[in-house]
């Protein structure tokens, strides 16, 4: 069982969006686009004024990051478009590395940006990762590295992969000196048992939102998700 409770990743769809996250006590404010895919990107225009409103919330801000969209595992495109969000000037970038023989190609692509921003990769518990990658993106430079999902209508993260996997996962990606999060539409209900996966954050859009995750933000979800935390913090500690 993991002594450190996650953190709160709150992704989120627009400005307005954006500053309730920060207001109800998300740990990381994740600018995408859910309209758009699992990691849909924000606008270039959109992204420079997201950073000017992070920019100027002080020194007691929440984390920002930012996805760089559901691109083609071809390493040119993947290192432009990290390019251009990490231009915006957002701290953390998300890259999603989806099922590919060319993946180790992207990566060493992107090593290069890696130095520049804090690059998160993202691998896809419906795509049967392979762990194997954790040691290439802690070389490479990378920040840390998230599991989600690629197909939002193939059901939740806990839907395929385990509690000891993911727990595996976390240890992993640790060793490497790399962040962790886990995500792919989670509920509410999953907070007790990830919380003990070792994950740095856990995140939620779905969850908390009316809707689903194309619908708005909600402040009484996503403080029952801070509160949920809070309360596994608790837990863990005993």
């Amino acid at each position: 069982m993991s002594a450190r409770a996650p953190g709160l990743l709150a992704s989120v769809a627009d400005l307005s969006e954006m500053d309730q996250a920060a207001r109800g006590g998300a740990d990381i404010v994740d600018l995408k686009q859910p309209a758009y895919g699992a990691l849909g990107a924000w606008s270039p225009g959109a992204l420079t004024a997201a950073v000017m409103l992070w920019n100027g919330w002080g020194e007691r801000r929440p984390a920002l990051s930012a996805t760089a969209g559901d691109q083609p595992m071809v390493p040119a495109i993947l290192r432009s478009a990290a390019e251009s969000i990490a231009a915006s000037g957002v701290p953390l970038v998300k890259v999603g590395l989806f099922a590919s023989e060319h993946m180790g190609a992207c990566i060493e692509a992107l090593a290069p940006l890696a130095t520049r921003c804090r690059l998160i990769g993202v691998l896809f518990a419906d795509q049967d990762p392979d762990f194997d990658v954790l040691p290439r993106l802690g070389a490479a430079g990378f920040a840390g590295a998230m599991i989600d999902t690629a197909d939002k209508h193939a059901g939740p993260l806990t839907r395929h992969l385990d509690l000891l996997t993911l727990s595996q996962f976390t240890s992993e990606a640790r060793a490497q000196g790399l962040m962790t999060g886990l995500a792919g539409s989670l509920s509410l209900d999953d907070i007790p048992a990830l919380a003990g996966a070792g994950a740095d954050y856990l995140g939620f859009r779905g969850a908390l939102c009316t809707g689903g995750r194309t619908g708005r933000l909600d402040p009484t979800r996503l403080a029952q998700a801070r509160e949920r935390l809070t309360t596994a913090a608790g837990t863990l500690r005993d």
